[in-house]
């Protein structure tokens, strides 16, 4: 175990948050904690990451751990440039790096060369650091380092960028790609997915699920939890239950355990219903008091279960239209999506929805997703192309800005001013379904939590009773449980639904379709998020196998489209050609370096010898020797650098 918390306890003054919870942490382990807002898993998360001291139990870890700690929302604070702050972490093998050009230096020196015992001395200095060097991955951790930040979708012209000027979403992403470069044995994150669009998303699951050390992670993202671990441990009315599986296998488990207990307890009730009843009835009757005293003692010395508990108070409600629309709801023509002619995003977007239609829309990050929506909506012209409307379609739109709530009105004014006729009671009934419940009325808008301004959104946009709803990243701030009533509630709705989301669970809860948004436009694609996955493969697939049938000789160029498809270089024969390709090329080059090594070797020997110090002549032919071999070196060191990089990525993209 790399670590354990053991019957762990913390309270707050007079309350307890939880108690007597446990947790294992095994090498290599893939462990979610799951759990609703203020359920004490930051409590628990910062007792492990920071070293607080539990009011009861223990946290104890291997000797000599090493903990990675990504907060939610944390990012880098640096005046570094992005590569500078990346390459930090590597900053014993820079030092290892410069020895060795250093040594190389005085290898070259002529007075050191005519002295061989001292050239001899340097040389076995030399080759001992070389050695432990590459051991250590010396020559391939600029490529890594370049991996890693393409992942995050920082590219070469990124690299000299202050990380000073970057927005707070890039500075988290900047943090996480320094955890994953550093190795921690126990990586600890806490909404690791915040701020990535769906591209990067797919880079980073693959890159986790080859990491060597174990992973702690706290998140609401359902799809990346399925994908990454194979332990549950949910936090649930201050107790810790730990599940075996992904977060798919947890819910069922879950399900099922609460089902049984229900069964078990309501089974017991029954039993004690039937014998306090006989003792009622009998305890009097001389004939049968004995018996009723038995029932009694039986009763008494009885076991009884607690009502089972959960803590899963969740809101309550529905999206139910005043009226039905057309068939057809609304019809998109060769529309350029931006913000002038000179600037856009996307061109043309096409879409034909139909009533009942789920469509979502998916894309990287500023691809013009939100921009579309308001364009859809005449919040923003369009720069070319057509909007309409089909007949009778009311249209309710949910902005993830959140602007159109008011934050000098409370929560009861804000739904109240727009519906003046509603009976006060009414309006606070709608509110307590939606979990604003007592005082919570009462607050102002400016004072309240995202998950609270997102659920006041919800709570808005049903009372309108619109037909056709358009959705900016409905989920943000939702907790899974208010994700899971959102998909309820929309798959109960009788109207249709046009949604942006990064959400990759609740599009295949929610969607009958993907668009996929590009700067060349719009693809449809009929089925969830899964099949579109499946959809992008093969055509990834066949646009590779085309690729190489029209140029057999061409290198391989691992390519962050690539590494997100693992299954195409299964499915695709062609792409295991170039596996194999690059295998041959590796081993070649590592031959190479053999021989170089040995030829290196070799001049270094003969350079030593006594009677090459008296013949200027052929010392110098042989100085020139050693530079030229020396010179291959490092080209071929550059060569197999870049094709184990590449043979790495194809190899990680096959698992």
């Amino acid at each position: 175990m790399l670590l354990q918390v053991q019957q762990v306890t913390r309270r707050f003054g007079a309350d307890t948050l939880f108690s007597n919870v446990s947790m294992d942490v095994p090498e290599h382990g893939r462990v979610a904690l799951v759990g609703r807002n203020g359920a004490g898993k930051s409590t628990l998360i910062r007792m492990i990451t920071e070293g607080e001291t539990p009011d009861e139990g223990q946290i104890i870890s291997k000797r000599g751990i090493t903990i990675g700690y990504l907060a939610q929302d944390t990012g880098l604070d640096s005046n570094r440039t992005i590569w500078e702050e990346m390459a930090s972490v590597f900053k014993a093998l820079q030092e290892q790096e410069a020895k060795l050009h250093e040594l190389e230096e005085q290898m070259s020196d002529p007075d050191v060369i005519n002295d061989a015992e001292q050239f001899a001395q340097i040389s076995a200095t030399y080759d001992q650091l070389q050695t432990n060097f590459k051991n250590q991955n010396g020559y391939g951790y600029r490529a890594e380092i370049r991996g890693v930040l393409h992942g995050f979708e920082f590219d070469e012209p990124d690299y000299d960028r202050s990380i000073t000027e970057l927005s707070g979403g890039q500075k988290t992403q900047l943090a996480l790609a320094k955890l994953l470069l550093e190795k921690r044995d126990l990586l600890v994150l806490d909404e690791p997915t915040n701020h990535l669009d769906v591209e990067t998303l797919t880079w980073l699951e693959g890159y986790i699920q080859s990491y060597k050390g174990a992973l702690l992670i706290v998140s609401h993202d359902r799809y990346f939890l399925d994908r990454i671990v194979t332990e549950v441990y949910d936090m649930s009315i201050g107790t810790l239950t730990h599940y075996h599986g992904n977060y798919s296998n947890y819910v069922d488990q879950k399900a099922a355990r609460l089902q049984r207990e229900w069964k078990e307890y309501e089974k017991q009730q029954d039993k004690i219903s039937k014998l306090e009843d006989f003792v009622n009835k009998n305890i009097v009757r001389a004939s049968t008091t004995k018996r009723a005293q038995a029932r009694r003692k039986q009763l008494a010395k009885m076991d009884r279960l607690d009502r089972p508990e959960t803590d899963d108070k969740v809101a309550h409600f529905e999206f139910v239209p005043d009226r039905q629309s057309g068939n057809i709801v609304l019809t998109v023509d060769d529309l350029a999506v931006g913000y002038s002619p000179d600037n856009v995003l996307a061109d043309p977007v096409n879409l034909d929805i139909n009533k009942h239609q789920a469509i979502a829309i998916v894309g990287p990050n500023g691809v013009g997703k939100s921009t579309l929506l308001k364009t859809i909506l005449g919040k923003i012209p369009a720069i070319r192309g057509k909007v309409t409307f089909g007949t009778g379609v009311d249209t309710g739109y949910y902005d993830q800005e959140q602007r159109s709530l008011h934050d000098k009105k409370t929560v009861l004014d804000e739904l109240w001013d727009d519906h003046p006729t509603t009976p006060e009671g009414d309006i606070r009934t709608i509110l307590g379904s939606f979990l604003f419940t007592g005082e919570d009325v009462d607050k102002m808008v400016h004072s309240l939590s995202g998950g609270e301004k997102a659920r006041l959104l919800l709570t808005k946009l049903a009372m309108n009773h619109d037909n056709f709803l358009i959705l900016d990243e409905p989920t943000n701030h939702l907790d899974i449980d208010s994700r899971q009533v959102l998909e309820n509630t929309l798959n109960d709705f009788d109207g249709t639904i046009l949604f942006v989301s990064h959400d990759r669970y609740f599009i295949n809860q929610v969607a009958t379709s993907v668009v996929e948004l590009s700067a060349s436009g719009s693809e449809l694609y009929l089925g969830d998020y899964d099949y579109y996955l499946e959809k992008k493969e093969e055509q990834e697939a066949l646009a590779a196998k085309k690729l190489a049938d029209e140029s057999p000789d061409t290198p391989v160029t691992t390519t962050k489209t690539v590494s997100q498809s693992k299954q195409n270089y299964q499915q695709s024969k062609e792409l295991q050609k170039q596996q194999r390709k690059l295998s041959r090329a590796v081993e070649s080059l590592e031959q190479r370096l053999t021989e170089l090594s040995d030829e290196q070797t070799e001049l270094e020997t003969q350079m030593t010898k006594p009677e090459t110090f008296n013949d200027p002549q052929k010392m110098n032919t042989l100085q020139n020797q050693l530079t030229a071999v020396t010179a291959e070196i490092e080209q071929v060191e550059t060569d197999w650098e870049e094709n184990s990089m590449a043979l790495e990525e194809l190899n990680e993209s096959n698992k």
